[in-house]
């Protein structure tokens, strides 16, 4: 495999650690890096690593949180049930049913209505006004409920709901979807960063082993290469993303994420339309 076509690979699985765990959309980087990057692989092939480099990301997950993860505990070598962590499991698939369900039935039709660019410019313009408009909403007011034990199943739901917006319209930003909605219902930034966290785990999982079955496990050297190095450098990048971020909602606001999607979906327009 050519040296360059090994720092193609690394360039989008930087790309992809950094925008899968800020609200930017990673989509709406795909597409811009998509034309300037081109790696020497079949459109089946990069259909399915565009979505399984994820893989890295969700590692990244696990490996920082695997104790609050982890639904049993080993402690004195007793083995015994977290209930707390159950519970948050399964307000997390009651997130994920919404998605589920349109994902799995209509995934190729939202596809080809919506995977252009046009589709995604407007999302990230208006997900970024949305951050705008919640962040002065919500100044000077104190969040209802501070940590992911106090998110009822209700309001699971209803976070599903948005990140439904996600799964029907790339450019949204999944992560920035469920932000949002959030802190609409008055989820702590913090509690609601670490829930996007969490929800991606079985997200991105099961759209991982759905594109790999779809694709088949017959992969050549170079596409072997190619996947282990995209998800490896996604694992890294998100690792460090993921701490930034942590450290960063505790203090700030997420206003500076919705200009900057404003501007990339204004230059995503202009690109396509004047210099294109």
């Amino acid at each position: 495999m050519e040296i360059i076509e090994i720092i193609k690979v690394i360039i989008l699985g930087v790309v992809q650690g950094i925008t899968e765990w800020l609200p930017i959309s990673s989509t709406g980087h795909m597409i811009l890096v998509d034309e300037f990057i081109h790696l020497k692989a079949s459109p089946a092939f990069m259909d399915m690593f565009l979505v399984v480099i994820q893989f890295g990301s969700i590692l990244a997950v696990v490996a920082l949180y695997w104790k609050r993860l982890l639904p049993v505990s080993f402690e004195s070598k007793i083995i015994s049930v977290k209930k707390d962590t159950v519970t948050m499991w399964l307000k997390i698939a009651v997130s994920c049913i919404p998605a589920a369900i349109v994902g799995v039935l209509f995934d190729k039709q939202l596809n080809a209505l919506f995977y252009n660019y046009k589709s995604v410019a407007v999302m990230l313009i208006l997900f970024g006004i949305f951050f705008i408009m919640v962040e002065n909403r919500n100044k000077g007011r104190q969040p209802k409920i501070n940590s992911i034990a106090e998110i009822t199943y209700t309001a699971a739901f209803i976070i599903g709901l948005f990140q439904l917006i996600s799964a029907m319209f790339p450019g949204t930003s999944r992560s920035g979807s469920t932000i949002i909605g959030g802190l609409l219902l008055g989820v702590s930034r913090t509690a609601a960063t670490e829930y996007t966290f969490f929800l991606a785990v079985p997200v991105m999982l099961g759209a991982s082993a759905l594109k790999l079955m779809k694709f088949g496990f017959h992969f050549t050297a170079a596409e072997a290469v190619t996947l282990v190095v995209g998800m490896a450098t996604a694992y890294i990048v998100s690792a460090a993303v993921i701490r930034f971020l942590v450290g960063y909602v505790k203090k700030h606001d997420f206003k500076i994420f919705g200009w900057y999607r404003i501007i990339l979906g204004c230059a995503v327009l202009a690109y396509f339309l004047i210099l294109k």
